[in-house]
């Protein structure tokens, strides 16, 4: 593998850790009859995080998700240091950068577009027909400064996910037969219900990175809009026809991954371009309760419909 990896680090605030010697609840995999008052997600005083969830039988479990390289479903803390040492450094492109490389993990960016256009390494593609790898990375990268966001900080809602789901294969809690993640029905973030279904494919995509990733399994995660949120979107969307709308409102409250997206945002700084994968940061932070509807809106000036939808092409990124 052409490419230096570097592993990163988050810090977090004392004040907001909890001290397990006076911890009240139950930690999963034993669970609790009543909703923890917990933030969620949050932290142990000794630095471990959690996530709290609800159980298939009704049932409140308090599970940790710290994120970690090893023993878990896939490495969560490695950055392309060689090819994006300025992403390594502050978790933000360089845009300069971005202009002078020729390849990432040793392959050409030319290779790497073919490869990730649909019919290439999938049917559905890892970018749309009109969009090359160097212009979905700067219009993902502008999209998330805009947001003043990280992609560090996006990449780590959805390794929390794939934790969670690691817990629950390890202790047998997968439904092996019918090949889905039955145990848990949504889990609570940032004060957000996030609904989550997932299950384990029968194949394995390959990555069009060489990096050795690959992807085993579909992950789908919604919210449902809260009234006041509907009515702030059918005020200052009501130009847009029933079907733009309620394609607005899907891209913004649903997103289908995996394994891989998370780390190819923690990586290279990689949502996937315009299609069913992708990871986008507007709704990652929307889903997530990273950013209200209202504050991604002033942020992107009134413009969520096009921001959603418009593709990256070499000549359309976001401005």
């Amino acid at each position: 593998m052409a490419t230096l990896l570097t592993t990163i680090s988050f810090t977090y605030s004392q004040e907001a850790s909890i001290s397990l010697d006076t911890f009240p609840y139950h930690i999963y995999p034993q669970v609790n009859d009543h909703q923890p008052v917990l933030s969620s997600p949050g932290m142990f005083r000794d630095g471990n995080e959690y996530v709290v969830a609800r159980t298939h039988d009704e049932q409140y479990a308090i599970i940790p998700v710290t994120l970690r390289n090893k023993g878990g479903i896939c490495p969560q803390l490695i950055v392309d240091t060689l090819d994006f040492p300025h992403l390594a450094k502050t978790g933000l492109h360089s845009d300069k950068q971005l202009d002078s490389i020729r390849t990432i993990t040793g392959r050409s960016l030319g290779e790497i577009t073919r490869l990730g256009r649909p019919e290439g390494l999938s049917q559905a593609g890892f970018m749309a027909e009109d969009e090359n790898i160097i212009s979905v990375l700067k219009g993902d990268n502008q999209l998330v400064k805009r947001l003043g966001l990280t992609h560090p900080q996006l990449a780590k809602p959805l390794f929390h996910v794939l934790n969670m789901m690691d817990m629950d294969l390890k202790l047998d809690r997968w439904n092996m037969a019918r090949h889905q993640w039955a145990n848990i029905t949504h889990f609570y973030y940032n004060d957000q219900i996030v609904h989550v279904t997932a299950e384990d494919t029968k194949g394995g995509q390959k990555s069009i990175f060489n990096d050795g990733i690959e992807g085993g399994f579909f992950i789908k995660l919604w919210r449902e809009l809260k009234q006041e949120e509907i009515l702030h979107l059918k005020k200052h969307y009501n130009h847009l026809n029933e079907d733009q709308f309620q394609e607005m409102v899907d891209r913004l409250s649903s997103i289908n991954t995996g394994e891989i997206q998370p780390q190819y945002i923690m990586r290279y700084g990689f949502y996937e371009g315009h299609t069913y994968w992708r990871a986008d940061p507007i709704a990652l932070s929307f889903i997530f309760g990273i950013k209200t509807l209202d504050e991604l809106d002033r942020r992107l000036k009134g413009n969520l419909y096009q921001a959603l939808l418009k593709h990256y092409t070499p000549e359309n990124r976001v401005q």
